[in-house]
């Protein structure tokens, strides 16, 4: 194990719904803000659901030129937009590292989900020959991931995952394998997902997975909260440029921390409803946990995938015990998702970066909204204020529909 190659992130981008830097995002969240409002890119009044966290502060044509912009899906656009962010943050240059050993892994869960609605709706009111040429190579999952390669000369390893909110998680422990397997120095990783379009925002309104919290939008989004209700929709992307620790030792590279480990499992058990024991979350906790090489009372903080569904809020809970025993009850947790929506298959992205900073800040973003816990919610999730706390070492969690679990740890550079 002394010899497996080791990881590093040296650059992070986001675009969310608080934001799209990570300081100004980092300084929302400290601040418990909500990012979740009335929807304003189409008319929702006739849903039953009318309120999302939009990336308002989104505009593509101030990073991308428009000719390129017609050619995206808004999912890819914030994936190139975020990728460029974070390539730009990591100090690395074109031409000065060799393009076969820098790879793309992104997730998204869904994929151009508005694309597909335009075209179909093309299709239907003026027939198959005004449908777009553009439409398969938009709405692809893998659209992120080619384009991002194709903007950097990425030439090493390439995929897209699609594991629903579990991607961006399942992306990131691919790039990290790639780079200990050796075949890339630098990876660019992370999920983008843009799915909060009026199909989309009918179709899990449908499901009774949303909440309908629509007098007040931003107190909507409860994780482990007694008067949960549901998951808040949003979108964004949150990419970062993992790298192999003597690589970027080599060029002088700053290092927010190292990537310690990876695990994954599945349910086995519903399409939607987790396991409602927890055991596929507590199992690819244990797996990551393994995979780093530390104990579970090494970790300090607990990123939850959170999500503020009545059965998920608890799986996650008793996931957490079954893996942490005592120790739980010592751990920080709170969830990102209180104050952005659920990103979907970004979401593992945009918050490990939150996890990151809360290991570079020494302090714990709060879960907002949490004002009395509900049954089987009984840890410390950093309700409603921030906490100050020492970070080493810190997990992140995402978990998706189809039963897909994924976790990721990391820690500060020894």
């Amino acid at each position: 194990m002394s010899s497996r190659r080791r990881v590093v992130i040296t650059g992070m981008g986001l675009v969310s719904p608080l934001g799209n830097s990570v300081d100004q995002f980092w300084e929302r969240l400290l601040a418990a803000e909500s990012g979740v409002a009335p929807i304003q890119r189409f008319d929702a009044t006739q849903f039953d659901v009318r309120f999302g966290g939009e990336c308002r502060e989104f505009d593509p044509a101030q990073f991308i030129d428009r000719k390129e912009i017609k050619r995206m899906d808004r999912f890819t656009q914030m994936a190139v937009v975020s990728a460029t962010f974070a390539f730009k943050d990591s100090g690395l240059e074109i031409g000065k590292f060799d393009p076969i050993k820098l790879g793309v892994i992104t997730g998204s869960g869904i994929g151009g989900l508005t694309e597909l609605e335009e075209q179909h709706l093309r299709l239907l009111e003026k027939g198959p020959s005004k449908v777009s040429a553009f439409t398969i190579p938009k709405l692809m999952v893998n659209a992120a991931s080619g384009n991002v390669s194709i903007l950097f000369g990425a030439k090493g390893p390439n995929t897209a995952v699609a594991t629903a909110c579990a991607s961006a998680t399942n992306a990131m422990g691919d790039a990290l394998h790639s780079i200990r397997r050796g075949e890339a120095d630098i990876m660019i990783t992370g999920g983008a997902e843009a799915a909060l379009t009026p199909l989309g925002l009918a179709a899990f309104a449908s499901m009774k997975a949303l909440s309908e919290r629509n007098d007040e939008p931003a107190r909507a989004s409860r994780p482990f909260d007694r008067d949960r209700d549901g998951f808040v929709m949003g979108e964004g992307a949150g990419m970062f440029v993992f790298e192999e620790l003597e690589h970027a030792r080599k060029r002088g590279a700053r290092i927010y921390c190292e990537v310690l480990g990876f695990g994954m499992s599945a349910d086995a058990n519903h399409i939607t409803q987790p396991d409602e024991c927890g055991r596929g979350g507590a199992a690819a906790m244990t797996y990551a946990l393994r995979d780093a090489g530390i104990s579970p009372d090494q970790i300090d903080y607990v990123n939850a995938h959170g999500t503020g569904t009545p059965l998920g809020d608890v799986a996650e809970t008793m996931a957490i015990k079954s893996v942490f025993g005592d120790h739980a009850r010592k751990l920080r947790v709170s969830s990102t998702k209180s104050s952005i929506g659920h990103l979907l298959g970004a979401s593992g992205g945009v918050e490990l970066i939150a996890t990151v900073m809360a290991i570079r800040g020494g302090v714990i973003s709060p879960t907002i909204n949490l004002e009395n816990p509900g049954e089987g919610c009984d840890l410390n999730y950093t309700p409603l204020v921030p906490q100050d706390a020492k970070v080493n070492m810190a997990i992140s969690n995402s978990f998706g529909f189809g039963g897909h679990n994924a976790c990721i740890v990391v820690g500060k550079l020894p």
